[in-house]
């Protein structure tokens, strides 16, 4: 097993990354304000599920795959940069609405909503790049098993994730309460969102293959 100093750096490490603002937040916090701190933490199941799918991927070698077959890594690249853009365009398009905007919404449910978590997070390549070029950094020959400490080490991260988006979903609604009567900030938000998020597809469609 790793030894105590890995787990923390490890832990700290984790812990910044989680703390980035990125897809998984953006919909965890929309999901959250529209309906509900339920749905929002059912919707972080689906994106724990998708980190553990990439991180047992990467603990029994598979995802090495991905970047061995060509066009791979791109097919999901530019499959996560579009999503990215139709999340943005439904941010600032005519009528559209800011994800902290509390309106009268169709209730979708926990199954889908559990998918679209899940979607989201496996529709992002950070997510294999994560464990297949984090997790190796801590695993040391010599302290026993590698797929022991590489599980070890990556139900660490998700812990971590779980435990603050959890947070992040359950204060959503304060930030709602917010902005509910502030319309102007609501409109600003909205399209910071979208720009953000049209940002973040450009990025992650031009980030190379080591990206």
């Amino acid at each position: 097993m790793p030894s105590s100093t890995t787990f923390l750096a490890f832990a700290l490490i984790a812990l910044t990354m989680v703390l980035t603002p990125g897809p998984n937040m953006i919909y965890l916090i929309s999901r959250s304000i529209s309906q509900g701190t339920m749905a929002g933490l059912i919707s972080l199941g689906g994106v724990a599920l998708g980190f553990v799918f990439y991180m047992l991927c990467a603990a029994f070698g598979i995802t090495a795959l991905l970047f061995a077959v060509p066009y791979a890594y791109d097919a999901l690249r530019f499959a996560g940069a579009a999503y990215l853009l139709w999340l943005a365009w439904q941010a600032i398009r005519p009528n559209g609405r800011s994800p902290f905007e509390v309106t009268k919404l169709a209730i979708d449910r926990p199954r889908k909503l559990f998918m679209m978590g899940l979607l989201t997070n496996l529709l992002n390549p950070k997510a294999a790049v994560l464990y297949l070029a984090l997790l190796p950094q801590f695993i040391t020959p010599d302290h026993g098993s590698v797929l022991g400490q590489s599980l070890a080490l990556g139900f660490t991260q998700i812990a971590i994730s779980v435990v603050v988006n959890a947070m992040i979903a359950l204060a959503a609604g304060s930030i709602a309460q917010f902005l509910g009567t502030r319309p102007t900030w609501l409109k600003l938000q909205r399209w910071l969102m979208g720009t953000v998020l049209a940002a973040l597809a450009v990025r992650m469609a031009l980030e190379s293959r080591r990206g």
